[in-house]
């Protein structure tokens, strides 16, 4: 093998690795797509990445396209007694990022690739991480009105607030 043949096959092993490790940490959480979803994702990225480094540059954009539909199936609208919830919108952007860290891993930027994956695993796990819990927004959001809470619990019969 010539020494652009291994930096190609080491490119790969880095997206695969990477983001299985995405992944992984998805299905410990439950989500519907986990450590095989991530990791065909981000080697197929990864491949494209190489693709367009290669000289066709314009494949990525393809790629982008596609995961976003990927991503589209995994969110679903669900009905609660507390009005509509929107699920899976984490994973759809956790592989959206996975699809990101594979192009770049397959583009051979592998420093930016570890850097993103660590910083997407640091968002993913970042509510269940002792001591930075408290920077979590869900813990403090009971204090705060909701955006919709004005619009929604308005009575007709209130004059609308000044411009």
């Amino acid at each position: 093998m010539a020494g652009d043949d291994v930096r190609i096959v080491l490119h790969l092993v880095v997206a695969f690795v990477l983001t299985y490790a995405l992944g992984f940490e998805r299905e410990l959480r439950g989500s519907p797509a986990g450590d095989r979803t991530f990791s065909l994702i981000g080697l197929g990225t990864a491949l494209i990445g190489i693709l367009s480094r290669h000289g066709a540059p314009f494949a990525l954009a393809g790629a982008v396209t596609g995961v976003g539909f990927i991503g589209g199936g995994l969110t679903f609208r669900q009905s609660t007694s507390h009005g509509d919830v929107l699920r899976g919108l984490t994973t759809a952007a956790a592989i959206f990022a996975a699809a990101a860290v594979g192009a770049t891993a397959g583009y051979g930027a592998v420093l930016a690739a570890v850097t993103g994956t660590v910083l997407i695993l640091l968002v993913l796990e970042w509510r269940h991480i002792p001591g930075v819990k408290a920077l979590d927004a869900r813990r403090w959001s009971s204090r705060f009105d909701n955006d919709d809470v004005a619009v929604v619990g308005r009575n007709e019969d209130s004059n609308p607030p000044d411009l």
